[in-house]
Parts: structure tokens; sequence; C-alpha cells
């Protein structure tokens, strides 16, 4: 059986910082690209803008499972 993460979900305020980090992280992969393309660092970023992108997915999909939830319950 395959483990799954549980996250601890916080609101729309959760999702906005990591947006925010994923939107620094993009913007900071155009300039590295644009410049001198360090393709090490470059794939670093990448992975962790990847990360960020699946972990803010997790959260949103959690937010609406419970949504789902609730209104079934009822």
């Amino acid at each position: 059986m395959r483990a799954q993460r549980v996250w601890n979900v916080t609101g729309a305020a959760s999702i906005g910082q990591l947006q925010s980090r994923l939107d620094d992280l993009n913007k900071r992969l155009g300039q590295l690209e644009g410049q001198h393309p360090d393709t090490a660092k470059i794939d670093e970023l990448k992975s962790s803008a990847l990360s960020l992108s699946r972990e803010i997915d997790d959260i949103r999909c959690a937010e609406a499972t419970a949504a789902l939830r609730e209104l079934l319950r009822k």
C-alpha cells in the first residue's frame, strides 16, 4: 500500500503563500534562462517549482474533498 501525505489545510492564506513562492521561483527561472543558462541551477529551481505546484494541488484537492464530503453528509 502506498503512503499518502496528510495536509493540514489552513485555507486560502496557505495557498496564497505557496503561490507567491511559486511565482518568485518562476520569475527567477526566467531570469536565469535569459542571462546564462546554468542547467544545474535551473533544474534545481524547476524541481522546486514542480514540488510547490504539487503541494498547491494537494491542498486544493483536500479542500475540495472536504467540501464535497460536507455536502454529501447533509
